[in-house]
């Protein structure tokens, strides 16, 4: 039986638990585990959640422009699209002005949802442990990082190794 003997040779920045990249994975999916039973309850995916979400906010967007809101490609979108315009809470439009827009806007029952699902923002609060203050903090730095890691990169990302010597991402 192999033993789990530490190499004495660690670089910090190679471990697991220092990676950023690992901690945000890992609580992407604590926290989808947290929602579904909450999303479950009210027959909604995590992905047709995030739609009604945008569609809660401001109705009437194309398809191309909610993919583009929630990082989605259209071989993704379209068929999540279909399948909750078949479970009655959206529908697609094409634009009469331009035939190859499409429009996706709710339906009564859509609208009617966003009551039913007023409760899971506090739930998922809660279930964190976290004051309400530091939720916002985190989930604006989140967006931060977010944003800086789809910008344009400042320096060229090299995939061969660097000279100097890595921080952990502690």
């Amino acid at each position: 039986m192999a033993s789990k003997t530490p190499h004495t040779h660690l670089n910090p920045a190679q471990l697991l638990d220092n990676q950023l990249c690992f901690s945000l994975y890992a609580a992407s999916l604590a926290m989808t585990k947290v929602y579904k039973p909450l999303l479950d309850a009210l027959g909604l995916t995590y992905p047709q959640y995030l739609v009604m979400l945008v569609l809660w906010e401001s109705d009437g967007h194309t398809v191309t422009a909610l993919g583009e809101r929630l990082s989605l490609d259209s071989g993704t979108l379209t068929p999540l699209l279909k399948r909750m315009e078949a479970a009655g809470w959206l529908a697609r439009q094409r634009s009469s002005e331009d035939e190859r827009r499409v429009h996706v806007v709710l339906t009564p029952t859509g609208r009617a949802l966003q009551a039913q699902a007023a409760h899971i923002p506090g739930c998922v609060v809660a279930q964190s442990g976290l004051p309400l203050d530091e939720v916002i903090a985190l989930n604006q730095q989140i967006r931060r990082l977010r944003a800086a890691m789809q910008a344009p990169a400042t320096t060229p990302v090299s995939a061969t190794p660097s000279t100097q010597p890595i921080q952990p991402a502690f």
